[in-house]
C-alpha cells in the first residue's frame, strides 16, 4: 500500500525466466538498496522493503522501485510516511 510505514510488499510477475533487479532509489536518484539481484524463474514474487536498510533509518518521503527483466524495465513510485 501506498504511502506505507514502516514496510511495504512489491509484488511482480515474470512471463518468462532471466536475469532480475529490483533497486530502490531516493528523489535524487541514488541507489537506497538492491533488493534483488538474480536470476529468477517464470512466476509471481513479493519482497518486503523496510524503512531501514541495515542501521540506516529511511527519512519520510518518496522513493523509486525499479524492475528490470531482460528488455523489459519498470520504476514506480512509492511514499512513506512516519
Amino acid at each position: 500500500p501506498n504511502p506505507f510505514n514502516p514496510s511495504t510488499i512489491i509484488r511482480y510477475q515474470l512471463p518468462k525466466t532471466g536475469n532480475v533487479t529490483l533497486k530502490v532509489f531516493d528523489v535524487l536518484g541514488r541507489e537506497v538498496v538492491t533488493l534483488v539481484d538474480e536470476y529468477r524463474n517464470a512466476g509471481s514474487y513479493e519482497i518486503e522493503f523496510k524503512s531501514s536498510v541495515g542501521s540506516l533509518q529511511l527519512a519520510s518521503g518518496i522513493y523509486y522501485y525499479q524492475l528490470k527483466a531482460g528488455n523489459f524495465t519498470q520504476t514506480k513510485k512509492m511514499m512513506l510516511m512516519k
